[in-house]
C-alpha cells in the first residue's frame, strides 16, 4: 500500500516504510500521521519493528519521526535508509571484543570538510586535520596527527579505541560518550596517543 510516494510493507511483527527520495519531509510526516492510527489497529497487541528506508533524513528529522511513532508504538525506529554512523544511530551501547575487525584503509591525509565513514575499523595513513571527520563502527587508527573529529564505536561499542601518532582533537567520541578537550589540554607538551572508555564510562586520553 502506498500514499504520495510512501509505501508500507506489513509483516507479522514488522512494518517497513519505503520513502521515495523526492518526498518532502512534511509530506512524509503528514502521510505517516494519517497511516499510524490504522497500523495501530492492525498491531493492537504487538510492538512491531519499524524500519524506514529509501530516503536519507537529517538528524533532527529522525528525532521528529521517532516522536510521531512514539505516540503509537513503543519502539526504536530503524532508519536503514541511511548507513550513516553517529550518535543518533546508537540505540543501545554494548561491549564487544573487537581485536579483529573489517578494516578500511584511507591512504592520505584528510583535509577540512572531508569525512570518512565505515562500519568496521578505519586506518588513516596520514593526518586528520581540523574540520575533517572520521566515523567508525569499531576502532580508529591515525598514523599521523588527529586534529579533527573522531568517533569510534559509532554503532554503540564501548570497547572501541582511538589511536594516533598524536591526539590533538578538540572533541572525540567513543560509543555514546563525548569528550570536549580544553585548549590548554590540546596545546600542552605531552604527546597523547590513545583514547578509550574506562570502567566509569569516561573517555581517557593518554
Amino acid at each position: 500500500m502506498a500514499i504520495n510516494g510512501i509505501g508500507f510493507r506489513l509483516k507479522k511483527k514488522q512494518i517497513t516504510v519505503k520513502v521515495s527520495n523526492d518526498v518532502e519531509f512534511k509530506v512524509f510526516v503528514n502521510g505517516l500521521k494519517r497511516k499510524l492510527p490504522e497500523l495501530k489497529e492492525l498491531y493492537q497487541n504487538v510492538n512491531p519493528e519499524v524500519i524506514i528506508m529509501g530516503k536519507d533524513f537529517k538528524t533532527k528529522e529522525m528525532y521528529a519521526i521517532q516522536k510521531v511513532i512514539d505516540k503509537f508504538f513503543d519502539v526504536d525506529v530503524n532508519f536503514s535508509c541511511s548507513k550513516m554512523l553517529g550518535l543518533h544511530g546508537i540505540r543501545k551501547p554494548f561491549n564487544k571484543e573487537i581485536a579483529t575487525s573489517n578494516t578500511k584503509f584511507y591512504r592520505k591525509s584528510l583535509r577540512s570538510g572531508q569525512k570518512v565513514e565505515f562500519e568496521g575499523s578505519i586506518v588513516i595513513l596520514g593526518d586528520v586535520n581540523n574540520g575533517a571527520e572520521v566515523i567508525a563502527g569499531e576502532n580508529i587508527v591515525v598514523l599521523g596527527v588527529l586534529r579533527g573529529l573522531a568517533h569510534a564505536g559509532a554503532k554503540g561499542n564501548k570497547e572501541a579505541i582511538i589511536s594516533a601518532g598524536s591526539i590533538e582533537a578538540h572533541q572525540i567520541r567513543i560509543s555514546n560518550v563525548v569528550r570536549e578537550c580544553e585548549k590548554e589540554e590540546v596545546e600542552d607538551d605531552i604527546i597523547k596517543t590513545n583514547a578509550f572508555l574506562n570502567e566509569e564510562d569516561k573517555i581517557v586520553i593518554e
